[in-house]
């Protein structure tokens, strides 16, 4: 009886793994569906409303299968997308389920990065953005972005124009004459 019970469950078992995969297939070939369609047009330019529902695509991706390999590496894409969509709060709302559910992912010391770069370009939360980007700078000290952080703490709130003239002090400096 003990062995048929086992064999029970064990069938039980498989049917649900089974079960589940049609599911993360047809989950991923949308993905890959969407992204064909967006990155298919001649226009050069990107359709938001499109990427965004790509955005959700991944996020649902990740809610569905947060312990799939590939559900770090959407969120870190929607992450991406809202970035560069002009979508500061989201793109901090992922970047922070990244740092958190995924901490030993590869492109953590990007996500800290690319976090206070939103605050301090899409959200003008310059406090924000010296704060990580100076968490960053201590624990990512060789990280291919420290000089990038430095620069950036250096230059909070500096207008455009501050920085061109600055710019230009510093070549009249370097310009012997």
């Amino acid at each position: 009886m003990k062995v048929f019970k086992n064999s029970i469950l064990l069938l039980m078992a498989i049917a649900a793994i089974a079960a589940c995969t049609p599911a993360i297939e047809k989950h991923a070939a949308d993905i890959q569906s969407a992204e064909d369609e967006l990155f298919s047009s001649d226009e050069g330019f990107v359709d938001k409303a499109k990427a965004l529902e790509l955005v959700d695509l991944y996020v649902s991706y990740a809610n569905n299968y947060p312990e799939d390999s590939l559900a770090v590496e959407s969120l870190f894409k929607g992450a991406e997308f809202c970035l560069n969509l002009g979508e500061g709060q989201r793109a901090i709302t992922l970047y922070d389920r990244v740092i958190d559910e995924y901490p030993d992912f590869r492109k953590i010391p990007e996500c800290v990065f690319l976090k206070a770069y939103v605050y301090e370009n899409y959200l003008g939360d310059l406090e924000h953005a010296k704060m990580i980007y100076t968490e960053f700078l201590e624990k990512y000290p060789d990280n291919e972005f420290a000089d990038d952080a430095e620069i950036s703490i250096q230059n909070l709130g500096k207008s455009p124009e501050e920085l061109i003239r600055q710019f230009e002090e510093q070549q009249a400096q370097n310009d012997p004459e």
